[in-house]
């Protein structure tokens, strides 16, 4: 048997394992992990590569290059804010098609009719897991 050398983490990847590894004991299960870490995850991928990086932060390897090449290629993954202000629109629409996009790949489509305001609101937010 050959005996492999185990490198040691760097001292950011290890400060950052550390912090996920706390969040994680936090939360629930399966919850959905802070923009915040995933930012703090690309920019630990673009120093120390995506697969050690990925294993260290115990991190889907897909979805954390898929963030690393969003930001390269110069997208943000972050979802956009969009205000819809009633003045805008004092009427509800005779129809219209909203996607609401959650930063992860999850979307969702809504054909709308006469749909109020604040009830579109609730829709997102419960799309988004309660997120204002």
């Amino acid at each position: 048997m050959s005996k492999r050398k185990i490198n040691p983490l760097p001292s950011s990847l290890s400060q950052a394992q550390r912090r996920f590894d706390q969040w994680r004991k936090r939360n629930r299960p399966r919850a959905r992990l802070p923009e915040a870490f995933w930012t703090l995850a690309v920019e630990l991928a673009r120093d120390h590569g995506v697969n050690r990086t990925a294993k260290a932060l115990r991190l889907d390897y897909y979805s954390l290059k898929k963030r690393l090449n969003a930001v390269e290629d110069g997208k943000e993954a972050a979802a956009e804010f969009v205000e819809i202000l009633p003045e805008m629109n004092p009427a509800p629409p005779a129809g219209c098609t909203m996607e609401i996009d959650d930063g992860t790949g999850a979307a969702l489509r809504i054909r709308i009719h006469g749909v109020e305001l604040p009830d579109l609101a609730a829709i997102t937010r419960a799309f988004r897991g309660g997120e204002s």
